[in-house]
């Protein structure tokens, strides 16, 4: 049997538990390394110390045939664990993971690995118990205000100095003491199962001969795991608590991270506040203040604010002012949070969130080995990212393409490729989300990294990003019960220029839309159709390929739109307007009169018929527009709608209609502005209290400028009299104007 073992509690991630860690290994030299993590994992540790490697990076522990289900553990450069994993590796000794593997657990998918100091995590679904974290209780009896705050200052950024291994001995204790108050258990009910694991796996090791084994492990755990621990706890009553673990076959490979995602705010369980701040603690032991003071001076320059030197140097001075006043020897990042507002911030809070984001939290992404165990569409990928020279970034990217150019026509595939597997690395900027109409397009690229499992899920479908573009694309076409979903997926097709994919989807899209009894579904298909017809030929796509499915979609809009009309409700009836705005939009930018010439045609139809007044408006409007009818028969329209005799309610319908979106035909056309303007003065002003709110309405759609001169037409009397062709008329009577002028002196507070 084997000799001592050494337990060694420290806080996930966290540098100054990094540092005590080197030095308690180098003072205990053991032979074996044990260290909590998953154990299914031990086959790709040794990628730890490759040159390539450069944390934050993370183990993920997924079901190959099902990949969502998965696990993640991620690391830092300041994290003791993988610390503790390259210092056993470099010095040949026995380096290995004893947490209980995700493939002996009811389910894969979890929280990452860790909760708070103690470093737990509870099973989803699992019924979970509040109790105050045992740091908290431990930080009120030395008078802080919180645990976080406590750990920091005692354990994480300190110095050293001390025996480190009488100082785990002495948070051993303490854990000890709050696992007493506070039960073994106290949130997860897989907590015994896990500790009995880890106990078996210590066991394991004494077993194989080591005299000396260290356990690096959550600072929770490691009252559980020490030699005294293993005596008072049985082999046989851990087995027992072992009994009838489900199992499941896992793969594990490393991914990279970022700090994003290893802050707390992420909801990572075992998250910390500050990834950036202990990144620098990690590098800069000594004179940590002045260069976190310079960092966030840079980073203001670059940001285009003011950081001179002496502000710099004044907020180093206040940091320490204010430690001292609080009783420490060093400030904190609390301390130098509170200078850099009052000094380089000015109490201005903005710059603070932009120092937040850069520098507490950071943007730093990994990067693994090209040799760890990937799937073939990894590789691909990673391929096509190395020759259109697309930078992997966790920062936000803009990328500009020109899609004349070859080289930029096949990023902008790529990224579309990827989109369609669900893979959204790259987001089209919002203007252009809808179909771009010119030769740009514009992206922004993040890297988050949960794609690495969206890459394993789509790895189904094919090696290479256009084969699973494609492969995937087919199955979603055949399963397609939704019209709009296939033309949406066409538009993304064609932009992404998978081949064979366009022709069996304009095959599911004409089978389905031949049974498809209501018309405004086939409508919403319509526009995407009819982009790709007009735009994809300036990306290299063979557009031509979908003019039978538009001419085939009109023809079931034109035959179906009037039925589709008749008694629609206000919402029902604003709902058909938008959709016929839509399909008139996208007919115009075809601008091919063999599809607006039937278009029209059913527009008069609606004009004319006696359906809701929003929908007869708005397809006058559209007339009106395209010049499919003349502005003398659009004013007749517009005066028989507004007639005395009719309802008002109606009457403000139909007038939303024709003007909802734009007032210029009424800044260019005086007789349709002087119809507007008598039959709003012949309302009675109970009428006109009724309307008000819809008048209101369709006039706040139109733009600031085209108000102004509506009202100042009205104002000098130009709107024109009925009848008058559109001119303008001046019946100003200055005789009897001069009869009310001393009145109006009088109002206006001038002497007569």
């Amino acid at each position: 049997m084997g000799g001592a073992v050494t337990v060694l509690g420290v806080r996930h991630h966290g540098p100054g538990s990094a540092r005590m860690v080197i030095r308690a290994l180098d003072a205990v030299e053991p032979t074996a390394v044990l260290i909590e993590g998953p154990a299914d994992a031990t086959d790709v540790l040794a990628l730890a110390v490759h040159e390539d490697m450069e944390p934050p990076v993370a183990l993920l522990v997924y079901d190959p045939e099902r990949p969502d289900n998965s696990a993640y553990y991620p690391f830092a450069r300041f994290s003791p664990e993988w610390q503790a994993l390259r210092w056993a590796l470099k010095g040949g000794r026995l380096a290995r993971f004893i947490d209980l593997p995700p493939s002996h657990r009811p389910a894969l998918k979890r929280p990452e690995a860790g909760t708070g100091p103690a470093g737990t995590a509870p099973e989803p679904g699992a019924a979970t118990e509040h109790r105050p974290d045992p740091l908290d209780a431990l930080a009120a009896g030395a008078g802080y205000g919180d645990g976080e705050a406590w750990w920091s200052q005692l354990i994480e950024e300190r110095r050293g100095g001390e025996d480190p291994v009488g100082l785990f001995d002495a948070i051993r204790h303490a854990m000890e003491a709050a696992r007493t108050d506070l039960g073994p258990t106290p949130h997860d009910p897989s907590e015994p199962i896990r500790e009995a694991f880890m106990r078996r796996s210590i066991r394991a090791a004494i077993r194989e001969g080591h005299e000396r084994i260290a356990v690096v492990c959550g600072a929770w755990h490691a009252p559980a795991l020490t030699a005294d621990a293993l005596t008072r706890t049985t082999a046989k009553r851990d087995d027992e608590a072992l009994r009838g673990l489900l199992r499941r076959k896992t793969e594990a490979t490393w991914i990279p991270w970022t700090y994003e995602r290893l802050s707390a705010y992420s909801g990572y369980g075992a998250g910390i506040a500050s990834p950036g701040w202990y990144d620098h603690l990690w590098d800069h032991g000594d004179r940590r203040s002045e260069r976190w003071m310079t960092r966030v001076a840079r980073l203001m320059r670059r940001e285009g604010l003011e950081a001179s030197p002496a502000s710099v140097i004044e907020s180093v001075r206040l940091a320490d002012s204010i430690a001292a006043l609080r009783g420490r020897t060093l400030p904190t990042l609390h301390e130098l949070e509170e200078a850099t507002l009052s000094v380089l911030c000015h109490g201005n809070p903005l710059p603070m969130r932009v120092i937040e984001r850069e520098l507490i939290v950071g943007a730093r992404l990994g990067k693994v080995p090209g040799d760890a165990p990937t799937v073939p569409l990894q590789r691909d990928l990673a391929a096509l990212q190395k020759s259109l020279r697309l930078k992997v970034s966790a920062s936000e990217m803009v990328l500009d393409l020109d899609l004349r150019k070859d080289f930029d026509l096949s990023r902008s595939r790529l990224l579309h490729r990827l989109a369609i597997l669900g893979i959204h690395w790259g987001t089209l900027r919002d203007d252009q989300r809808q179909g771009a109409s010119t030769f740009h397009e514009v992206w922004t690229l993040q890297w988050h990294p949960e794609f690495a499992v969206n890459i394993i899920e789509a790895a189904r479908w094919g090696n290479t990003v256009a084969e699973a573009a494609g492969a995937y694309t087919a199955d979603r076409a055949r399963r397609a019960e939704d019209l709009e979903e296939l033309t949406g997926l066409l538009e993304h097709v064609m932009l992404a220029d998978v081949a064979g994919a366009v022709a069996a989807l304009i095959a599911q899209i004409g089978s389905l839309s031949a049974v498809i009894s209501d018309v405004r579904h086939v409508m919403v298909a319509l526009p995407p159709l009819a982009r790709i017809m007009r735009y994809g030929n300036v990306r290299g796509t063979e557009a031509g390929l979908v003019e039978p499915a538009v001419a085939g979609l009109l023809a079931r809009v034109c035959a179906g739109l009037l039925p589709a009309c008749g008694s629609l409700d206000d919402e029902a009836a604003g709902e058909m307007r938008n959709e016929i705005d839509s399909v008139h939009a996208a007919l115009c930018t075809l601008d091919r009169a063999d599809f607006l010439d039937p278009w029209t045609q059913h527009l008069r139809k609606l004009g004319d018929a006696d359906i809701h007044g929003l929908i007869r408006g708005r397809a006058w409007r559209h007339l009106l527009d395209t010049g499919a009818a003349p502005a003398e028969d659009a004013a007749v329209r517009l005066s028989l709608a507004l007639s005395r005799g009719g309802d008002p309610a109606k009457a403000a319908a139909w007038l939303e209609g024709f003007l909802g979106g734009s007032g210029m035909v009424l800044v260019h056309d005086a007789r349709l502005l002087s119809v507007v303007d008598d039959w709003v003065c012949s309302l009675s002003r109970e009428t006109f209290e009724q309307i008000c709110p819809i008048a209101r309405r369709t006039f706040a759609t139109f733009e600031n400028p085209e108000r102004r001169q509506i009202g100042q037409r009205l104002a000098r009397g130009s709107a024109g009299a009925p009848g008058a062709g559109g001119g303008a008329t001046d019946d100003y009577e200055p005789a009897r104007g001069a009869l009310v002028e001393p009145v109006l002196r009088m109002i206006l507070g001038e002497l007569p």
